[in-house]
C-alpha cells in the first residue's frame, strides 16, 4: 500500500486501519490520513465520513483484486485515487462517494488501466502464482476478497495489500517474479503488526 499522510488505501477485505501521524491536533485531523489494513479495526477517533466513504467504496461489486483504491478527505471534499481494471468502476466509485451526505465535492483522479491481453494474460499468472502457492492460499485466498491486489500497467506489475509477516511478503515476491511476461515488479505490500 501506498504511504501517504493523506490516503486511504482500500484493502479488499472489509476491516482496516487509520493511521494518524503522533502529534495531531484537532485542526489537522480534518485532512486524515491512513492505509486501510484488512487485520485491525479502525481507531476510535476516525471520523463518521471517513467511515461511510470507505464503506460505500468496499460494498462496490465490481471492486477486487485487480483493483486498487485510495480517497482522501479534506472537510467535505472527497477525493478518489487509485487504478481501476474496469472503467465503469471508477465512475461506480464516485458515485457512490456523492451519494454520502456530507461530501459536498468529489474529485474522481482514477486511473483506468489500458485494456490490454497481455495484461490481463499477466494479471492471471501473478494471481495463480500468489494465490496457487498452499502456503500463501491457506493465509489469503479464502475470503470474501484476498487482501493482495495485483496491479498490472503496461506489463509491470505492482503489489498492493497487507500481509501477516515479512516472511508472507517475501515469498509472494519470489512466486510473483516467476510470472513471464512481467517486466518489472514492484512489491509494495505491508507487513501487518
Amino acid at each position: 500500500m501506498r504511504i501517504s499522510r493523506s490516503m486511504f488505501v482500500l484493502s479488499t477485505t472489509t476491516l482496516m486501519v487509520l493511521t494518524l501521524p503522533l502529534g495531531l491536533g484537532a485542526a489537522d485531523q480534518a485532512k486524515t490520513s491512513s492505509h486501510m489494513d484488512p487485520y485491525v479495526n479502525g481507531p476510535a477517533g476516525e471520523t463518521a465520513l471517513i467511515k461511510e466513504v470507505r464503506h460505500n467504496l468496499l460494498m462496490l461489486p465490481y471492486y477486487g483484486v485487480f483493483d486498487d483504491l485510495g480517497f482522501n478527505v479534506d472537510g467535505g471534499t472527497v477525493t478518489l485515487t487509485g487504478q481501476v481494471n474496469d472503467p465503469t468502476l471508477k465512475n461506480d466509485a464516485g458515485n457512490a462517494v456523492k451519494k454520502i451526505k456530507d461530501v459536498s465535492n468529489v474529485v474522481n483522479n482514477i486511473e483506468v488501466l489500458p485494456l490490454s491481453p497481455a495484461d490481463n494474460s499477466v494479471r492471471l499468472a501473478a494471481y495463480r502464482a500468489i494465490y496457487n502457492d498452499p502456503s500463501i492460499s491457506v493465509r489469503y485466498a479464502y475470503r470474501a476478497t484476498p487482501p493482495i491486489h495485483i496491479i498490472v500497467k503496461n506489463g509491470n506489475v505492482r503489489l498492493e495489500g497487507v500481509v501477516s509477516s515479512e516472511a508472507d511478503k517475501d515469498l509472494i515476491n519470489v512466486r510473483v517474479h516467476s510470472v513471464p511476461g512481467a517486466f518489472s515488479i514492484q512489491n509494495d505490500l505491508q507487513v501487518s503488526k
